[in-house]
């Protein structure tokens, strides 16, 4: 059983999720701390290629109360663990327009190590933002009334 430190609810409502991706994260031990404590934030995050890698930018992690004066800056950039031939896969679908990698859940596996689920992502225009909620409220009132009928 995982157990989610953050999520990014508002990742679905504006882009249009076309895979996810597990990655892990190369964290300090007070920003493990932190994690474990259940504080994270990830709404403006996204990942990033560079130095033949792929980085968190703007992930949210804030410093460890308990921590020292070695504790970790709260916006640094993370790197992210991934296999060359994901890497490969992932930077191929950043070159093309319009396709973003957005973090969708931050959480600890069963081993208890934090992983983070990446999204490969298009953004959505404003009238796919409202067809979506359209669709979501008529499912709703749908099943409210096969409820009520019986």
């Amino acid at each position: 059983m995982t157990r989610a430190v953050a999520e990014n609810r508002k990742a679905r409502h504006s882009y249009f999720i076309d895979d996810t991706l597990e990655a892990g994260l190369i964290l300090t031990g007070t920003e493990v701390k932190s994690l474990r404590a259940g504080q994270a934030s990830i709404g403006e995050s996204y990942a990033v290629e560079r130095d033949d890698g792929l980085f968190l930018i703007n992930a949210h992690i804030p410093e460890y109360k308990a921590g020292n004066r070695n504790n970790h800056e709260p916006l640094r950039p993370r790197q992210l663990l991934l296999h060359k031939r994901e890497i490969e896969r992932l930077r191929n679908a950043i070159a093309r327009a319009g396709i973003t990698v957005v973090p969708l859940k931050l959480y600890f596996n069963e081993r208890g190590i934090a992983k983070v689920l990446l999204g490969i992502a298009k953004g959505k225009k404003q009238h796919d933002k409202r067809a979506t909620q359209k669709d979501r409220d008529w499912k709703r009132d749908q099943a409210r009334l096969m409820r009520d009928r019986g």
